[in-house]
């Protein structure tokens, strides 16, 4: 097949690119410079040399045009509110004196300034700071970052797009200013907002921008009309510049909708869709709207958020469909590359054999590469290439790591009754409280304690083999002594034994069941330095044997306190993980639910009181359409009682959840059954109690005290406060105290101090509702 003349032009680029470098040599290089250990300039550099790096891999590959201002120290919403001049109060002394040092402060506080909140990108893993404003905002141009990288890579001879945030999904991003009325909309700013952007557009264009990319993927979530039309004004105002590169608006992660003939009417120059997964509706809905002639049209034809090869047959006949719609038709992958990791020819722990099914953000580039050039050359030209992904497609589907017929049997056998416990919450809440003994607000923490240099080198012996299992396991031993020994100073209720046999709350369950492949070098951002290695779910899934139970009871057997079994959940399992695309999801969480019921089961019969399986990734992976969404809270609340369904009624389990958007999903934490929630709660000052509240959420809740993703310490003082306006809304007899989240990221000196802080609060809390003496 020969090329139409149409497809001549098609190029190929991508949105993002994976940050860190090879090694992780940006976090490396950012938490030396907090330590004092590097200087800015070093800093600065680094990251000059990474872009530089990432650039020219992408060059070489086959990449016609690189995306800058997607590399960020921390989170480009954060670069972005820097760029618009969206700088709380309380942080701008701190940017002025030093703009690094500012930022920085920003996303993660100083000891006497919080932090912006924090919270996920969409449906994805990774966190972004959410930007305060108010109706006395006053937006101020700073597109210094942004003309900075696009004339690192124009230096280097290359075709470069910048890709900002646009302006609308940025204002939906936002939240009201500490201070400022609840219901104040930031959108409202948008004609503020507008002539920043515009600024930033003539300033690129001066710097050399022919294109700038405009994400908008708050489009692809339903929206109101008074959104729609908010979204045609900026960008009538925006494409009628005169001072302005062409316009490229992008969205991903799901179908446009409603948005799409709105941008499709738009004065801009292209659109770049994705068409991959539920976004492949985009292709129906584009020519519905009689396409784009005379534009630009990105294709986003390869999956940016997982890990499998592409079908490379499958993308060619979607563009092959496209070139009709359109201009002019590039190639993509659906989304940036920053969700992916790096390079999987690293990879030497894996099978060759399995290792062929994976492409990571190098391998995807080359897959983006080989289809512009089919595009525009004709399939002939790349028929080597179309053979051997053949073959790749096939050697996945024969596997036989993808089919376990005892694990189907057992799925299908699954009754309702299942997944109910065998009392309702009213009648078994007292059996728990006759067992545990415990006092009003009772204080525990989430679960991990810090993961200091002496756990990750006992960990690094044992795969060096400088020490044997015994003299690991003795490290292991050792620290729980310390963690439990700790609790028990400090006053806590209800113990955890700190999980230092733990690498990953997902990874190290993953390394334990059939099913799932793990990776060496396969990290990915989750925020800011924060790097997290997501295992490869690739066949049915059973547990071989007990994975926690041994180390749980051993930390009871230390103390005569109640310590808590730890485990996470099956959606989270799925969520943090690259999930298998051949069989719908909800039958992959039945498979991880049953294996973490034999789990749940053992710890029960080991003398366990309290289980806690934790489902962060709940919200997070609620689906971006209101109309999707029964579907996914069905399977996914199912698969947590599966989980828990069959433990006594006095046994107590909890969950927890952090860093989302929880008012969207409130009954379907009620339907989860779990006895206790612990939530993230302290960056946006307990509106998650408000909202358990405002629902009637009949059972016990810890909207978390001490916001674990900053270095400050809170006072007692504080803690206190924060306990007081949580039981405004949550009754004593049914209110817990603990952080926001896990503390493997914190140091001990912070631990220390901010735990007995809360125990303090919670003791001076309980002393004002306990009854006068008479």
């Amino acid at each position: 097949m020969t090329a139409k003349p149409a497809a001549a032009a098609a190029r190929a680029t991508v949105y993002g690119y994976p940050r860190q470098g090879p090694d992780r040599e940006l976090k490396k290089a950012i938490e030396g410079y907090w330590k004092g250990r590097t200087t800015a300039d070093a800093l600065r550099e680094t990251a000059s040399g990474l872009r530089r790096s990432n650039w020219r891999d992408l060059a070489e590959s086959g990449i016609h045009e690189v995306p800058t201002g997607d590399f960020s120290y921390y989170d480009h919403v954060l670069d972005t509110s820097v760029m618009v001049g969206a700088v709380p109060e309380r942080h701008r002394k701190a940017v002025e004196a030093d703009p690094l040092d500012g930022y920085f402060a920003m996303a993660r506080g100083t000891q006497d300034v919080a932090p912006l909140e924090m919270t996920k990108w969409f449906d994805t893993n990774y966190h972004y700071l959410v930007p305060e404003l108010g109706p006395d905002t006053v937006f101020r141009t700073d597109s210094a970052q942004q003309v900075g990288q696009l004339r690192e890579a124009i230096a280097l001879g290359l075709a470069a797009r910048p890709v900002l945030v646009g302006p609308v999904t940025y204002l939906l991003l936002a939240k009201p200013a500490p201070g400022v009325a609840a219901d104040f909309e930031p959108l409202t700013l948008l004609d503020r907002l507008l002539p920043v952007y515009a600024e930033v557009l003539a300033d690129l264009r001066a710097a050399g921008a022919d294109w700038v990319q405009l994400d908008e993927p708050a489009l692809v979530q339903d929206r109101t009309q008074a959104e729609l039309d908010a979204t045609a004004r900026a960008y009538r105002g925006l494409g009628t510049l005169t001072d302005r590169p062409k316009l490229l608006i992008a969205s991903y992660f799901d179908r446009l909708g409603d948005a799409l003939p709105v941008l499709a009417k738009a004065p801009v120059d292209g659109l770049a869709m994705d068409f991959t997964g539920a976004a492949a509706a985009n292709l129906d809905a584009l020519a519905a709207v009689g396409g784009l002639p005379g534009k630009r049209l990105v294709a986003g034809v390869v999956d940016g958020r997982n890990i499998w090869v592409a079908d490379l047959e499958r993308s060619l006949g979607t563009l092959g469909t496209l070139l009709g719609l359109a201009g002019r038709v590039d190639v993509s992958a659906s989304c940036s590359l920053v969700h992916v990791p790096l390079d999987a020819s690293v990879e030497r722990d894996i099978d060759p054999q399995i290792l062929r099914w994976l492409a990571f953000a190098r391998q995807k580039t080359a897959e983006i590469s080989v289809l512009a050039r089919g595009l525009a050359r004709g399939t002939d030209t790349i028929a080597a290439e179309l053979a051997a992904n053949r073959a790749d497609l096939a050697s996945r589907a024969a596997s036989a790591i993808t089919r376990d017929s005892a694990v189907r049997a057992r799925t299908a056998a699954v009754t309702d009754a299942d997944g109910h416990r065998s009392l309702p919450y009213a009648e078994r809440a007292g059996a728990q409280r006759a067992r545990l003994g415990l006092p009003l607000l009772p204080t525990t923490t989430i679960g991990s304690f810090p993961q200091t240099a002496r756990v990750r080198t006992a960990r690094a012996d044992l795969r060096s083999r400088r020490i044997d299992v015994d003299g690991y396991e003795e490290r292991v031993r050792n620290e729980i002594r310390q963690v439990i020994s700790f609790q028990e100073e400090a006053g806590l209720d209800v113990l955890v034994h700190g999980e230092p046999e733990r690498n990953d709350m997902v990874q190290y369950f993953a390394e334990q069941l059939t099913g799932y492949l793990a990776t060496r070098h396969g990290w990915v951002q989750s925020y800011g330095t924060r790097y997290v290695r997501p295992p490869v779910l690739a066949g049915d899934i059973s547990r071989p044997g007990p994975m926690t139970v041994r180390w749980t009871t051993y930390a009871q057997s230390l103390t005569a306190r109640p310590v808590k079994g730890m485990l996470t959940g099956p959606v989270t399992m799925l969520a943090w993980s690259f999930v298998r695309d051949d069989q719908p999801l909800g039958d992959t969480a039945r498979q991880v639910a049953l294996a973490l019921r034999d789990e749940v089961d053992d710890l029960e019969a080991a003398g366990t009181p309290v289980i806690q399986v934790d489902e962060p990734a709940l919200r997070e992976t609620l689906p971006l359409r209101a109309a999707d969404r029964p579907a996914y809270l069905d399977w996914a609340t199912e698969a947590f009682r599966l989980t828990t369904g069959g433990v006594r009624p006095d046994t107590q389990i909890h969950t927890h959840m952090c860093y989302a958007e929880f008012g969207d999903i409130v009954q379907a934490i009620d339907d989860l059954d779990a006895d206790v929630i612990s939530l993230e709660a302290a960056r946006s000052h307990m509106q998650v109690a408000r909202e358990l509240a405002g629902h009637g959420y009949p059972r016990e809740a810890g909207p978390g005290v001490y916001d674990i993703h900053s270095p400050r310490v809170p006072s007692a003082q504080e803690a206190a406060e924060l306990l007081r306006t949580g039981l405004e809304a949550i009754p004593p007899e049914r209110l817990w105290v603990n952080p926001d989240c896990g503390l493997k990221t914190r140091a001990w000196p912070e631990v220390r101090a901010a735990l007995e802080n809360l125990v303090a609060a919670a003791r001076e809390v309980r002393g004002d509702l306990a009854p006068p003496v008479s």
